[in-house]
Formats: C-alpha cells, structure tokens, sequence
C-alpha cells in the first residue's frame, strides 16, 4: 500500500458520527464543557455592521425587521450539499445526538416539526405537585416553538439555494424567532465548504421581542448560549459529513 493510499483511507476511516449523549452529565460535557475546535459565533466590528448583517437575514427569511432582533448569529460550514444538510435538519427529534436531549428534552407535538415542545430533563409532568413551578417559574416546561415558515424548496431564482426552519418561540423564558438556515457558499465571502449553516436566535429570559438592556444577565446567557450552539453545530457537522461520506462511497 503506497502512502497516498494510506492517505485516502485514513481520511476516509477518520469520519464517524458524533457520541450519542446517555444522560445529562454527557450533555454537559459534551455541549457545556467541550471547547468546539472551530468558532461558530459571527463576531461583528461594530453594532452597525451587526444590524445591517442581521436585518437583511431577517428581511431574507421575511420577517419584520422593526418587531424581533436577532440575539446572535453562528454560522458553520459542512461538506455536503444544502438539500442534503436540510434533510437532515428535518430529522431534528428527542432522539438525535446533535441536541442536549437529557438536559433539554425536544417532544413533536402530533410527530411534527410544526409544533416543537422542550422540557427541562425531559420531564412533561410536574416536579413534586409544583405544576408551574416556583413563583410561576415554569421550571420544566422551558419554550414552545410554533414553525412560522418551513422552507424547503428554494425559488428558481434563488442562487443561495437557500432553505431553512424558522419558528415562533414562546413559553417558560424565551419569545422571539430561531431560526435554522442553509444555502450555498458565497465565495466572496471567503466560504469554501459545500453548504452553509446559520443558527440564529432572538430570544431573551425576560419575555421581551429586543434584546434584554440587562448587560449582566446578557453576558451569562449568551457565553451559555453560544458554548451550547458551537457544539450543537459542531456534532450537527460531524453528523453530516459522516451521512453524506457513507452515502457518496457506497458504503
């Protein structure tokens, strides 16, 4: 065996899927206190650089740019097509490795992508008799997301091939938008893997459709936030490559 094959099958061998989280000290550790090898959060010169960037997201997916602000944005890039990275973004389940599932528990309302409910541990009953928590702190139900657009198929005239989940989020501490969003690399931007991933939220603890003026509290949710995303995106990568190296090798 000559060393570029060696090479070949050493790429080739290296893919394998993310570990699947058993319980909820996996999720920390791997969501909360593993440091992604890439950083994922799009970090803005200035707050109008980062205005003008996330109103025109907003205005791409077609929301109104004067009711929700975008809280942060990271983007990753993965080696498959968007359809297919898409497609897999469908699969989004209680079930999959790429989600703190253990810590926050995703249930399919009538086994659909529509309506989207998380719990806190996983947990859909009361915690010893407290139905709404403490001081109505809703402690185990953490948000609910209502889909406002699932846009799978691009427009002929897209030349992103754009397509993404986008919902309404209401509940325990979150009200806003998240939003999933893949197309195709923008090569000006200096983007060279086949698709793009953008996880995108507007969401704060306090209820509110802007962003908290509470810089404190801001700062501990959003490192929390972005740990968390970084990671979800890493394994969401991992995953992808993985499916779509099996997929183009036959194997």
């Amino acid at each position: 065996m000559d060393g570029q094959t060696r090479l070949i099958k050493a790429e080739k061998t290296c893919k394998e899927p993310p570990k699947r989280s058993r319980n909820v000290f996996t999720d920390i550790k791997y969501f909360l206190l593993d440091s992604p090898a890439a950083n994922t959060f799009i970090n803005f010169g200035n707050g109008e650089e980062k205005r003008i960037y996330t109103e025109s997201i907003l205005q791409r997916i077609d929301i109104d740019v004067d009711k929700y602000k975008i809280f942060n944005i990271h983007r990753i890039g993965i080696e498959a097509p968007p359809s297919y990275v898409f497609d897999e973004l469908l699969k989004w389940s209680g079930d999959s490795s790429c989600w703190p599932n253990n810590i926050a528990k995703v249930y399919l309302q009538d086994k659909s992508l529509e309506k989207i409910r998380i719990y806190l541990f996983g947990r859909i009953k009361s915690l010893l008799g407290l139905k709404n928590g403490i001081f109505g702190f809703k402690f185990l139900h953490l948000f609910d997301l209502t889909a406002i657009r699932i846009h799978g198929t691009p427009a002929s005239a897209d030349v992103d091939n754009a397509r993404y989940l986008l919902y309404e989020c209401k509940g325990g501490y979150p009200i806003g938008v998240f939003c999933m969003y893949v197309r195709s690399p923008i090569l000006e931007r200096g983007e060279k893997e086949m698709s793009q991933l953008f996880m995108m939220v507007g969401f704060d603890f306090f209820g509110s459709k802007t962003l908290s003026k509470m810089k404190f509290i801001r700062r501990i949710w959003e490192s929390f936030h972005n740990r968390v995303t970084g990671n979800v995106g890493k394994r969401f990568k991992q995953l992808c490559e993985w499916q779509f190296d099996k997929f183009t090798n036959g194997t």
